[in-house]
This record gives structure tokens, sequence and C-alpha cells, in this order.
């Protein structure tokens, strides 16, 4: 069993966020027809069917995730076409973040990271 804070994000469609979080790695873990909980890469988020609020205009979406793990080259290369780009391509940030900025659901900011310190140790990047 997974410690910690887990997200809970709204989504407009759920159908098509479970699609988009089963190609990230995301698996169906629980929940229900209208909240479920997905895990992948040592981590657990929550999808809810959104109610009314102001994630209801994708292009104000409110939300983002961060997603921590040293998989971060091999999830970026699954979803290449999702980069945001130029500005999220895979790269070392300046606060010290290996990552990548894809576009999620509803415009959900997905950035997905590993410290670089670490990274560099582990694979010399």
């Amino acid at each position: 069993m997974n410690i910690g804070a887990f997200a809970i994000i709204p989504t407009n469609d759920l159908d098509a966020a479970l699609s988009f979080w089963d190609r990230l790695g995301f698996r169906k873990a629980g929940g229900d027809s209208s909240y479920v909980i997905l895990r992948g890469w040592d981590c657990e988020i929550h999808v809810a069917q959104a109610g009314d609020g102001p994630w209801r205009v994708p292009d104000a979406n409110p939300f983002g995730i961060f997603i921590r793990t040293p998989e971060v080259e091999k999830i970026a290369a699954q979803v290449d076409d999702l980069v945001i780009k130029p500005g999220g391509i895979l790269r070392h940030r300046d606060w010290g973040m290996y990552e990548v900025g894809i576009n999620g659901p509803d415009n959900l900011l997905v950035r997905i990271g590993w410290p670089s310190e670490l990274m560099k140790a582990e694979t010399g990047r």
C-alpha cells in the first residue's frame, strides 16, 4: 500500500481521461463509475467525473499534477506527441528537476520528472 498524498483530478470526460492515464502506464485499482483510483510508476492518482466548477472550461483548467519517477525518459518516449513544445521538452530545469511537460485531458498540465542530481548519478545524463 502506498503512503502519502494523492491528487484527485476532476475531468469532463472520464472515459477519455482513463484512456490517457492508461497510455501513461496507470491501471485501474478501484473506484466506481464516476471516481476511479489508478496506480502506476509507484504513484496513485484518483480521477473523478467533474461536476459544475471552473474545470468545466478546459482552456482555463487550474489543475496540474507532478509525477515524480526515475522512469521519466521511458514515459516521455511513450507520449512524445503530447509534449508541450517547445517549453515542455524533456530536459534538466533550473529548479533541479529532469522533467517533461505534457498536455493531459481538459488541458491538465502533467509534469513528469526526477531530481537532476539523482538522474545524473543513476544514468550519467
